[in-house]
């Protein structure tokens, strides 16, 4: 047995996958009546299918609640915080793939009172492709099953090339004329529907294998800088610099900061800020473990010396050294120590101006 706090949290993980449980056999189940209804082109099911979309979509709203819960009530770290990230995008990608079925309903309500020979052995083979591959990226989620994760992704290239051999085969139905110009659309968007299933669960299987190896497939940080600032208590310094990182406006880049112990934010600092209008009233100190995919920040910056023991070796982060005086420690007049907070604000204010346009120039001048 565990401690408390590990029973507590496999308790709030089994209620949360439970409810992705769930709400991936909706859908599943969404897109195995969506054949039914295409193939006997029953309408009373089409509606069934949309109507059922609704049960979905509070599913969606509950899991999100559920995790946000769980951060916020576990103060989770490393996997488990991996698990509750990955699973409001999880969330997300189930949510999307309910739509598609709603989608392809709405498109055999166009097509179920159309005289179209329709195609239906290849809907058949698309189905029997997308639908499994959907079910197995969740059951790899569930089960934290990295085989089954690579293994499920491999199939989403051959469901593209079924999509491509069916929207051929419906063009030369129509250049026939064998099937009638209202039919074409919405049969081609029954099959890119299928396809779109096929893509959402290969982002879940991505999902999967960055929870489970923290490795993210996805290549965070190819289109996205992530950088942090460090310092002793995420209380002063690397606040202020990630409030000015923010306020650069600059959508390349993520900014966040972290405490190898961290306390409370300093008041002093909220009020300072205030006046430069950056509001930092809502930030929640943190450690380097809690910054969303730490592990994959590309410059970190240390504020103070120890903060350097947060630096990697042996891999391609940028590493950079900017030790100022704690502003927050300055004693003094008001006057003096309002000039402390100034002097860090500009000095932080310089130097991250002239590595953010380093970083999008990508040249020495």
């Amino acid at each position: 047995m565990g401690t408390h706090y590990e029973q507590s949290m496999q308790r709030d993980v089994d209620r949360i996958q439970g409810k992705v449980s769930e709400m991936a056999a909706l859908a599943e189940g969404a897109l195995e009546a969506c054949l039914k209804g295409l193939l006997d082109r029953n309408r009373q099911i089409a509606y069934s299918i949309i109507l059922r979309d609704r049960r979905i979509d509070e599913l969606e709203k509950e899991i999100d609640r559920l995790c946000l819960e769980f951060i916020v009530r576990q103060q989770p770290v490393a996997r488990p915080l991996r698990f509750a990230y990955v699973t409001i995008k999880i969330n997300q990608e189930i949510e999307r793939i309910g739509d598609y079925a709603e989608s392809i309903a709405r498109q055999i309500l166009k097509v179920s009172t159309l005289p179209a020979p329709i195609p239906l052995q290849r809907y058949r083979q698309i189905a029997a492709l997308s639908i499994p591959m959907f079910r197995n990226a969740v059951r790899a989620y569930l089960q934290g099953d990295e085989a089954l994760a690579r293994s499920t992704m491999a199939t989403e290239e051959e469901v593209d090339d079924l999509k491509s051999a069916i929207n051929a085969e419906l063009v030369q139905l129509r250049q026939e004329d064998k099937i009638p110009l209202k039919a074409l659309t919405p049969l081609m968007t029954i099959a890119r529907r299928f396809e779109r299933v096929s893509d959402q669960a290969k982002n879940i299987c991505e999902e999967t294998l960055y929870m489970v190896t923290g490795e993210y497939q996805k290549h965070l940080g190819g289109d996205v800088w992530r950088m942090v600032f460090i310092d002793a208590h995420n209380s002063c310094a690397s606040q202020m610099a990630e409030a000015i990182g923010h306020s650069l406006g600059k959508p390349q880049f993520v900014f966040s900061s972290a405490g190898a112990e961290p306390g409370p934010i300093d008041p002093e600092l909220v009020v300072f800020l205030k006046g430069k209008g950056l509001d930092i009233s809502n930030a929640v100190p943190k450690t380097p473990e809690q910054v969303p995919n730490w592990e994959f920040s590309q410059i970190r910056v240390a504020l103070d010396p120890a903060a350097k023991r947060f630096f990697p070796s042996g891999n391609r982060t940028v590493c950079l050294d900017w030790a100022l005086p704690d502003a927050a420690r300055v004693s003094g007049s008001p006057e003096q120590r309002a000039a402390a907070y100034e002097a860090a604000y500009q000095f932080l204010l310089e130097h991250i101006t002239a590595l953010v346009n380093a970083v999008l120039s990508d040249k020495i001048p």
